[in-house]
């Protein structure tokens, strides 16, 4: 198995329940994480990423880490500094139109999105709303663009978009797509040498779907133009996504593989959880296990049933532990604090 891994967290592309499968993987495995400093969630976002952002490095003992995968802006170089040479790159992306109908409801207070009242209102006239100038303007345009470290205001010429396409094949051994999220990690399994069961996961940081609502054909046109940057990118690495299933695995063993893990998922669901699956954040009983809410999105979460041998009471709640709450143990126990 390969235990030297990045992964680029893309906002909003199903990128916490791929965090939760590297936190238990490097837990079992006992491997290093590259934190932030303190103990922080983001590596001091939506500033390119800097070495010396993570607990732990300094440039005259330059200590390698297994694991990165904390909130970053892609900044190779800097990247390199912290992981072994023989590092796994990967990210997963997610359709520009669903992400920033997903982003508008979770980053209502960004500044672009604080005045409207909704998405098309937006859309109707964006540069009354949206500065470029602005700190957290990323929310509001091209954010998959952004965190890979490339101006989301940038021209959409086709030799900008192939030098910026080139760029990522460069950084990246595999891109995944969260619509396709079981398949994406049939392929993660492969290409890391893993197991099926380091790779189940249950959905983490989803939105209730009482706060989504479909979008009329002309705001999609309207959001594929103005977040065209990332539109190229997502539909560029979806072709090559399933050209890469037909060349390494192949439809038919696909099937079989993504039915295994279904089937593998189903039956941690039926022993670890109580009811058929999420439920609404008033409605999650162990407060360790309550995601963070956030915007206007309301962030569902589990719980566990009662009663469950200590093993397995550990497996499961492994599966079900938001990620900010996952991420402050593992810091502890990676930088136990010292005793005054």
């Amino acid at each position: 198995p390969k235990t030297d891994v990045v992964f680029l967290k893309v906002h909003k592309s199903a990128s916490s329940t791929v965090m939760n499968i590297l936190f238990r993987f490097g837990e079992t495995h006992n491997l290093t994480f590259a934190f932030p400093l303190g103990g922080g969630y983001q590596l001091y976002y939506p500033r390119h990423f800097l070495a010396r952002f993570v607990q732990g490095f300094s440039p005259q003992s330059p200590r390698r880490f297994n694991i990165l995968c904390h909130h970053m802006r892609f900044l190779r170089p800097e990247v390199q500094k912290v992981v072994p040479s023989s590092a796994i790159y990967f990210s997963i992306l997610r359709n520009p139109v669903q992400l920033m109908e997903s982003s508008f409801v979770y980053y209502k207070g960004a500044s672009a999105f604080s005045r409207v009242r909704s998405l098309e209102e937006f859309l109707s006239q964006p540069y009354h709303y949206y500065n470029p100038a602005s700190g957290d303007r990323h929310y509001a345009r091209n954010l998959m663009t952004f965190d890979f470290g490339f101006n989301p205001d940038g021209e959409v010429s086709p030799e900008r978009v192939q030098l910026m396409l080139k760029a990522i094949e460069a950084s990246f051994d595999l891109l995944l797509i969260s619509e396709y999220f079981d398949e994406s990690m049939v392929l993660l399994k492969e290409v890391l040498c893993w197991d099926l069961d380091s790779v189940v996961s249950f959905p983490l940081n989803s939105r209730d779907s009482s706060t989504k609502s479909p979008l009329p054909d002309s705001v999609v046109e309207k959001l594929k133009a103005w977040n065209r940057l990332d539109w190229e990118i997502y539909t560029h690495f979806n072709r090559t996504f399933w050209e890469r299933i037909e060349r390494d695995i192949g439809r038919e063993r696909m099937r079989r593989e993504v039915e295994a893990l279904r089937q593998r998922q189903a039956e941690l669901a039926r022993t670890c959880l109580q009811g058929t699956g999420s439920v609404a954040p008033k409605d999650i009983k162990d407060s360790s296990l309550r995601p963070l809410q956030h915007g206007g999105a309301r962030i569902l979460g589990y719980n566990l049933k009662q009663g469950l041998d200590r093993e397995l009471e550990r497996t499961c709640r492994r599966l079900v532990t938001p990620e900010l709450q996952y991420s402050s143990l593992l810091y502890k126990k990676q930088f136990p604090p010292q005793p005054p």
